[in-house]
C-alpha cells in the first residue's frame, strides 16, 4: 500500500514538473504581434416604405454587381393609388380638352344654321316687298304705311340674321382663357402626383447600390417587412478591414496611416494595411489596478485597410498584425 501511495506521488510530482518546464520554457508570444480578426463594415439594406416582401433575387454569398435587383416588397395600396391617379389625369385632360372645343356640339350648332338660313330666307322676301314698295308709291300704287310696314319687316329680318349669326358664332367659341389655364394647371398637379405615386411603386425594387457580396438575409419573402428596416446585409469589397488589440504600453507606437502587416493561415504573404482608426478608451478592460506593472492589460481597438486591392479574407478569420517598420510579417 505504501509503495502504492509513493508511486502515486512520484506521478504527480513529474506531472507538476512537465507543467512547470513548459510554462517557464515554452516560446511566448513576441511583443510586437497583436492579435485580431477580419471585420467588415455592412450595408444594411431595406425598403423606404413597410410592406410584405414579395420576391428575393439574391442568396447570402451571392455575388452582386452595382444595380442588380436585390428584392421586390409588394405594392397593392400603390398599386390602387396609381389607378386612381391615372383616372384623375385622363379626368382632367378630358375636361381640357371640352373647354377647348366649341361649347355647343355639332348637332345643336347645325340648329343655329338652319335658324340663320331660315333668317336669310326671310331677309331675302321683306328686301323685295321693300323694294316693291318703293318703286310703286312715286306711282300711287300704293300708300306710304304700305312702304314703313315694308321697311319695318326689312329692319325686322335683318336683325333677324344678325342675330343668327351671332349665336353661332357663340357657339363656335371656346371656354375663356382663364378657365383654360385653369384646367392645364390641374392636369400638371395631376401628373406631378401619378409621378410620385410611380416613384414609391419604383422604389419598392431595391437595386445594389455597388459591387459587393451577400453577408447575410434577414427576410425571406412572404414577411413583413418596415419601412428601414434591413432585409439583407451587403458587403462591398472595399469594406473589409483588420481590426486588433494593442496593449496600453504599445499604443504609442500607432498612429493613423502607419503600415501594418499581417498574416493568417494559407493567407498570401506580404499582406500589408494601414491604420485607419485607433480606439480613444480601452476596450474589454478587466479589473486592474493601474499601476506601472498592471496597466499593461488595457488593450484598445486598432482598424486597418489594405491601400490598393481589395481584401478578399472572409469576415472573423483570426489574424496576427505587427508594425512593418518593426521587422518582417509574423
Amino acid at each position: 500500500m505504501n509503495k502504492r501511495l509513493r508511486f502515486v506521488a512520484i506521478a504527480a510530482a513529474l506531472i507538476v514538473l512537465g507543467w512547470a518546464a513548459s510554462k517557464i520554457f515554452a516560446p511566448g508570444k513576441s511583443p510586437d504581434i497583436f492579435e485580431g480578426y477580419v471585420e467588415g463594415d455592412l450595408s444594411q439594406i431595406g425598403p423606404i416604405e413597410g410592406e410584405r416582401l414579395a420576391q428575393l433575387e439574391v442568396q447570402p454569398g451571392s455575388q452582386v454587381k452595382k444595380g442588380a435587383l436585390l428584392f421586390t416588397m409588394a405594392t397593392p395600396v400603390l398599386d390602387e393609388q396609381r389607378a386612381e391617379a391615372v383616372a384623375r389625369v385622363e379626368q382632367a385632360q378630358a375636361n381640357l380638352e371640352n373647354l377647348k372645343a366649341a361649347l355647343n356640339r355639332p348637332e345643336q350648332i347645325a340648329v343655329l344654321k338652319a335658324t340663320l338660313a331660315r333668317a336669310d330666307a326671310s331677309l331675302v322676301l321683306s328686301q323685295t316687298e321693300y323694294d316693291r314698295q318703293v318703286y310703286l308709291l312715286p306711282k300711287g300704287a300704293t300708300t306710304v304705311a304700305a312702304r314703313d310696314q315694308a321697311k319695318f319687316a326689312l329692319d325686322r329680318d335683318k336683325a333677324a340674321v344678325a342675330e343668327a349669326q351671332r349665336q353661332i358664332d357663340a357657339a363656335l367659341l371656346p371656354s375663356r382663357t382663364h378657365e383654360i389655364a385653369a384646367a392645364e394647371a390641374a392636369i400638371s398637379e395631376d401628373q406631378a402626383q401619378l409621378q410620385q405615386i410611380e416613384t414609391r411603386i419604383g422604389r419598392q425594387s431595391v437595386h445594389a447600390p455597388e459591387d459587393g457580396i451577400i453577408q447575410d438575409v434577414f427576410f425571406w419573402p412572404g414577411e413583413v417587412v418596415a419601412a428601414g428596416q434591413p432585409v439583407l446585409a451587403l458587403l462591398p469589397p472595399e469594406n473589409r478591414k483588420i481590426r486588433f488589440y494593442v496593449p496600453e504600453t504599445q499604443l504609442a507606437r500607432f498612429s493613423l496611416g502607419a503600415k501594418v502587416a499581417v498574416s493568417c493561415d494559407n493567407c498570401p504573404a506580404g499582406l500589408e494595411t494601414r491604420v485607419i482608426y485607433i480606439s480613444q478608451q480601452a476596450e474589454f478592460t478587466p479589473p486592474v489596478i493601474f499601476s506601472l506593472q498592471e496597466r499593461g492589460k488595457l488593450v484598445f481597438r486598432i482598424d486597418a485597410r489594405p491601400d490598393g486591392d481589395n481584401l478578399s479574407l472572409p469576415l472573423g478569420l483570426p489574424i496576427s498584425a505587427r508594425l512593418a517598420e518593426s521587422g518582417k510579417a509574423p
